[in-house]
């Protein structure tokens, strides 16, 4: 299957459903019009992952895998328009790609850095009796606050939103719950998710300690190194980012 833009009309959404249908009972001619129908919509989700070190054409394959199965679980029940079904299914396909890849390389130098933050850190922490702050870290290395938080999201496991950040009464809240309304549905937790992972690493940074440490501006301008106004300025960045999406 190549990447191939398709220039067909597409299909009401009452047709892609009665093709869903006739897909789901074994007729492959009917999967297959989908797939067609539906390239333009694996496209634009492959977009949001250009310029990360991936071939445009596996990301595509991926995408479509993603198109498949979402044509193959589809509710009929649900009244959703399919695409908005198949969107999340395709995201969670390439991200799950990229996740497995594990080609994700992060250069000796940084390793290094990241060897002397955990270094200096310990004896920070020793001297000063609590955990010392960026801009301190960056000071006792000559280094800017920036590069110190570039090599510490560099050579840290990457944090899953979906980990559990503590349990009500046996029921786990994971940070995306936090960060998420209570009465968002699942397509508009699936683009908060999306949101985050494209935001750059201080932002991310920002959203960690903010929602899943449940720091205050204050402390996260502290560890940061830069004012409150600025941590401020940031978030509300974010939160308008974020429902600029979802209402999109």
């Amino acid at each position: 299957m190549k990447t191939k833009m398709s220039n067909a009309t597409p299909l009401e959404d009452k047709e892609v459903k009665r093709y869903i249908a006739l897909s789901q009972e074994g007729d492959e001619e009917a999967r297959s019009l989908l797939v067609e129908k539906n390239i333009r919509l694996v496209w634009s989700v492959v977009q949001r992952f250009m310029n990360r070190g991936y071939d445009q054409d596996d990301l595509f394959q991926i995408g479509c895998i993603g198109l498949i199965k979402s044509i193959d679980k589809f509710d009929l029940a649900y009244d959703v328009k399919f695409s908005t079904y198949a969107v999340p299914m395709i995201i969670g396909e390439i991200q799950r790609f990229i996740r497995d890849d594990g080609t994700v390389k992060v250069s000796r130098s940084l390793k290094e850095v990241g060897n002397k933050i955990r270094h200096v850190t310990d004896d920070l922490t020793k001297e000063y009796s609590r955990a010392p702050t960026i801009q301190e870290i960056a000071n006792k290395l000559d280094l800017s606050p920036e590069d110190i938080i570039h090599a510490q999201e560099a050579t840290k496991k990457p944090q899953s939103i979906h980990e559990t950040v503590y349990e009500n009464d046996g029921d786990p809240i994971t940070l995306l719950d936090q960060i998420a309304d209570v009465n968002d549905n699942w397509f508009e937790k699936m683009t908060i998710e999306q949101i985050i992972n494209d935001l750059d690493q201080r932002e991310r940074l920002i959203v960690y300690l903010r929602y899943y440490k449940d720091k205050t501006q204050t402390e996260v301008a502290n560890r940061l190194g830069i004012s409150q106004v600025q941590v401020s300025r940031i978030e509300k960045k974010i939160l308008e980012k974020i429902k600029e999406e979802i209402s999109n």
